[in-house]
């Protein structure tokens, strides 16, 4: 009888947001515990290296993420030119080279003796060529390798927004006698400063998240801090001491740009609906700068990547015979596979539980577990442990039950569970935008036909978002395969995927031997990409 007044969809909804919240919790929780020695030391000596590092870092990827984006978004959303279709979705090809591998590429290619030298040798004979050969490393090579893997959050969002936006505001500023440059800065740019704001913070909780590359370039940021402090030190609370400041560094920037807009207002007033624009078709040399311009961004962000590590695999065939290659596909897929289906499962669940129970305190609930998301993949994986440790130590000890570490850290188990907290946000707000164009009279007529609840749900619901399902699935694995921190902490022992077979190579000043795995995490996170291309940049 008790059972049938407890709502079990509540219940579960009510357990699952609770469960993803809890490591989010812990992060600020631990900040007012005690730390160890090295806290003073690290205070009074790289402390304020980490924040500022993390800030310049910041300012140039957003800026020149902000750049490229913007004007790769606009040239193909308002100009015909030849190549225009094909680089709409080429583009987005970045998205399948992490910061990290980037690079690697820019720094084999640049270095002394590197691939740049052999090209200059075999064309021009023999010479001191390294003295003019740029060297991208330190802070400038970070800002271009996480800018030129990022920029897509920014190209895709703008490109929507200018795709829809009514040719009523072009033409607003025709009649004003605007030139195209004036319409573009005073019109086209603010109208479209929605979707330019949440590809920017998709950039920066990536790049403030970011590890590989700058513990690769020896860039001391908040992100290198905290690994150090947990890996190096042993100091957990001071990892989450840290993770606390950015955590507050990224609400900070989301609070402040909220403030700058304040009650502006970015949909069209004009009664007369929405007007299509005609794209303008270029001629002559402003049709080759445009080419150019998509070309050059596709091949540096792309193409020169992909092109470093397939000419490094072939001149070293010994480190691809080397590489255990099914190993590393089988477990990148295990964790792809298992990570997708507890997401998918649960968020099922959890959206399904708000929206029979329809609490505004599960809903707050909610919110506030799916900003997992928005905190960097290292915090939650030390956040993870800290609060694995106090359950153990403070629970299950007080039962004199066997410890549960292992079942939680060092495990698959826990890796997926990571995993989960991080990416629910992914899931969640896929599942919930399909259930958004549900209407509830369609639940109503189930109950009327003698539908359960949980009928309702296994025979209408799912079948209906099954589209929603697939392409959350795809993103997930995008994410997945290219995860490094995360997996770094929290996978097994001798656990390898190709991202961080690559990032050991690579930490060994064995570039060589991390093309092989780099490469064919691009190939694989590729095919994922463009499958997914045709949901994301649909006319």
């Amino acid at each position: 009888m008790l059972l049938k007044k407890i709502n079990i969809w509540y219940l579960s909804s009510f357990l699952i947001s609770l469960i993803v919240a809890a490591p989010i919790v812990t992060v600020f929780l631990s900040f007012f515990e005690t730390t160890g020695n090295y806290s003073s030391i690290l205070k009074d000596t790289f402390l304020y290296d980490y924040i500022f590092n993390s800030f310049v870092l910041l300012f140039g990827v957003l800026l020149l993420s902000f750049i490229i984006g913007v004007g790769c978004a606009y040239i193909v959303s308002f100009y015909k030119f030849p190549g225009a279709n094909f680089f709409k979705w080429a583009l987005i090809l970045s998205f399948a080279v992490p910061a990290y591998i980037y690079a690697y590429s820019l720094t084999a290619f640049f270095e002394n003796f590197g691939t740049a030298f052999s090209i200059l040798k075999n064309i021009f004979g023999e010479g001191d060529y390294n003295s003019s050969i740029p060297k991208f490393d330190g802070m400038l090579g970070a800002i271009i390798s996480i800018s030129f893997s990022l920029f897509g959050y920014v190209y895709v969002l703008t490109r929507a927004s200018f795709h829809y936006q009514s040719q009523n505001l072009i033409e607003l500023g025709k009649n004003l006698g605007f030139s195209k440059e004036k319409s573009f800065f005073k019109i086209i740019l603010p109208s479209a400063r929605p979707a330019i704001v949440a590809g920017l913070s998709l950039v920066a909780m990536e790049t403030l998240s970011d590890f590989g590359s700058v513990s690769f370039f020896g860039i001391s940021t908040l992100t290198t801090g905290i690994y150090n402090a947990w890996i190096s030190f042993d100091d957990l609370t001071l990892a989450n001491r840290l993770s606390f400041f950015l955590l507050i560094f990224i609400f900070g920037l989301f609070i402040l740009e909220n403030f700058s807009r304040r009650k502006a207002q970015y949909h069209s007033p004009s009664k007369d609906g929405f007007k299509s624009k005609p794209a303008i078709t270029l001629t002559g040399y402003k049709s080759l700068l445009a080419f150019s311009f998509c070309f050059l961004v596709f091949f540096i962000s792309f193409l020169f990547p992909v092109l470093q590590m397939l000419y490094w695999t072939i001149i070293f065939p010994k480190h691809f015979i080397d590489l255990n290659v099914t190993e590393l596909f089988v477990n990148t897929i295990l964790l792809v596979f298992l990570s997708s289906l507890v997401l998918i499962l649960f968020a099922f669940i959890s959206n399904y539980g708000n929206r029979v129970s329809k609490s505004k305190v599960l809903e707050a609930l909610t919110t506030f577990s799916i900003s997992g998301y928005a905190i960097p993949g290292i915090i939650l994986a030390v956040a993870f442990i800290t609060f694995i440790s106090w359950f153990d130590n403070n629970i299950i000890s007080y039962f004199e039950i066997n410890s549960i570490k292992s079942i939680f850290i060092g495990s698959i188990f826990g890796l997926v569970l990571v995993y989960f907290i991080r990416f629910y946000s992914l899931a969640s707000n896929g599942i919930k935008s399909g259930y958004l164009k549900i209407n509830y009279s369609i639940d109503e007529s189930s109950y009327l036909l003698g539908y359960s609840k949980f009928k309702t749900f296994t025979s209408i619901h799912v079948p209906y978002l099954k589209n929603s399902v697939l392409l959350i699935g795809i993103l997930i694995a995008i994410e997945i395969i290219k995860e490094l921190p995360i997996t770094l902490i929290m996978r097994p022992f001798n656990f390898e995927t190709f991202a961080t077979t690559a990032y050991v190579f690579a930490s060994q000043d064995l570039l060589e031997a991390a093309a092989a795995p780099s490469l064919f995490l691009i190939i694989i996170a590729s095919i994922f990409i463009l499958v997914t291309s045709r949901y994301i940049l649909k006319d």
